[in-house]
Order: C-alpha cells, then sequence, then structure tokens
C-alpha cells in the first residue's frame, strides 16, 4: 500500500489506466485518490465507475492530495501549474505525464522547492503491459522515487533515464506502438493478399509479435541471435530479409526514431 492520498488532474485515458492499475494493485484504495476535471460529466462518471472522490477542482485535489499527477494537455499545463502553485508545499510530490515538458520548467513555474517527476508512459498501459520512463527534478527523495516506481509498475515496466534522454523514450517507446501497429497492418495486409482471411491473417500476425516479444523478454538472448534462429540458408525467411535489407527497413526505422525525436526536442518547454 502507498499509504498516500493520489490526486489525478484530467481524467482522460492515460489516467484512467493509471487509476484502473494502482486499485487493482492493491497499491491505494479508490477512497484516497481525488480526481478533477474541466469535463464534469465525464469526472463524474470516472467517479462512479472508481468509487474515488471527485474535487469541485484543482485546488481542491491538490490540498487534499500527496502525490499529484498532472494528466493534461501539454498546451493547459502553464494555466494549471499557476492555478494550483499556492496550494503545494514541499511535502507533495508532483507527476507530470504531459508530452514536452520538462521538470525543470515545471519547478521554475511553481517557484518553490518541489519534487518534480517527468513520466513518459505509453498506450499499453491500458492492458498493464505499458513501459514508463522517469526522470527526476531537483528535490526528489528516494521514498518518492520508489512512489513512482510503484505507481507506474502497476501498468507495466518503468525505467529511470536522464532528463535529457525523453526525448530518445518519445521517439522509441513513447510513439512506439503505433510504428508496432503499423507493421502489423502491413503484415496483415500483405497476408490477405496471399490468400489468406482477414480474421486468421490477424491472429496469425498479432500472435507472431506477441510470441517473438515474448522469447527476446524470457531468453534475454540478443535480437540478432534468435533471428539468426529462424533463418535457414536458402530457406524462406533468408528470402524475407533480403528484400527488407533491399528496401533498407534498418535505415527507415533509424530516420523515424530520429524525426520522433527532433519533433519532440521542438515541442519541449
Amino acid at each position: 500500500m502507498l499509504k498516500k492520498r493520489v490526486a489525478f488532474l484530467g481524467t482522460g485515458n492515460m489516467a484512467t489506466a493509471l487509476m484502473r492499475g494502482i486499485i487493482e494493485a492493491g497499491l491505494t484504495k479508490p477512497e484516497d485518490i481525488i480526481i478533477s476535471d474541466i469535463d464534469k460529466e465525464k469526472l463524474g462518471v470516472r467517479s462512479s465507475e472508481f468509487g474515488v472522490i471527485g474535487a469541485k477542482d484543482n485546488r481542491e485535489a491538490v490540498k487534499e492530495a500527496d502525490v499529484i499527477i498532472l494528466a493534461v494537455k501539454p498546451k493547459d499545463i502553464e494555466g494549471l501549474l499557476n492555478e494550483i502553485k499556492e496550494s503545494l508545499d514541499s511535502k507533495k510530490l508532483v507527476i507530470s505525464i504531459a508530452a514536452g515538458i520538462t521538470t525543470s520548467y515545471i519547478e521554475k513555474m511553481l517557484k518553490k522547492e518541489i519534487p518534480v517527476v517527468k513520466v513518459m508512459p505509453n498506450t499499453p498501459v491500458a492492458v498493464k503491459e505499458g513501459t514508463s520512463a522517469f526522470s527526476i527534478g531537483k528535490y526528489i527523495s528516494q521514498e518518492q522515487e520508489e512512489i513512482v516506481e510503484s505507481i507506474f509498475g502497476a501498468v507495466g515496466k518503468t525505467v529511470k533515464v536522464e532528463e535529457n534522454l525523453m526525448d530518445a523514450v518519445t521517439a522509441l517507446s513513447g510513439s512506439g506502438p503505433a510504428y508496432i501497429f503499423y507493421i502489423i497492418a502491413s503484415l496483415i495486409e500483405a497476408a490477405v493478399s496471399l490468400g489468406l482471411d482477414k480474421k486468421t491473417a490477424t491472429t496469425l500476425a498479432i500472435q507472431t509479435v506477441l510470441g517473438s516479444a515474448k522469447l527476446l523478454q524470457e531468453t534475454g538472448e540478443e535480437p540478432a541471435t534468435l533471428r539468426e534462429r529462424v533463418t535457414s540458408k536458402g530457406g524462406t525467411t533468408e528470402a524475407a530479409l533480403l528484400v527488407l535489407d533491399e528496401g533498407r527497413l534498418k535505415e527507415t526505422l533509424d530516420k523515424a526514431l530520429k524525426a520522433a525525436a527532433k519533433r519532440s526536442e521542438e515541442l519541449k518547454r
């Protein structure tokens, strides 16, 4: 148990997934979660769905909480910080999941020695298979760092990185699910063109990606090693891999990640 009251400022998809995760993991009781949202209808729905407390506004939520999760859009962060800064003190932990918002920006806006952590989760947190990278601000204690790992560990795996690497994290795991969905969709279309029905092709493609990832994870072996084991000289896999090499798939993925990282850097505050 966290033994902390947690406030979610914003109740979108990511906040909802986190809320569900920490409740189902037994980290906190529903009555120890306070939520606020500009959309009062959504606030009521989430309060009823999870049995959590709906606050009348952000300031009220912050005053009642020990851990505050900023789950609003990046464009709304400045206004939110101005609204809540008088309700914050050094005993409260602020966690931001807003893309492009740095810990230094939040610290500067708050003008206080407030513990701040930036987290970049990805969409598979919705099925408790997320990847959440976090970086810490100036005033974080070891206990507060462990709180972050507990919350995001309830919906997947966590990694700690230096904040100057967050653009790379965004490019790899933040945007990464979209790349995988793109590849799976392409595999399905190709399989259908070979005569498989879409349902069968979809099952085969999804399970192949899922199984391959699990094999990597559980064996701990290098991707290249496992790839070589599937590839017989003069066989079907080799024929396919030669086409991928001719199409410069590796170079294309490299360019894609660099483009995403560059855009992340441009959006940073």
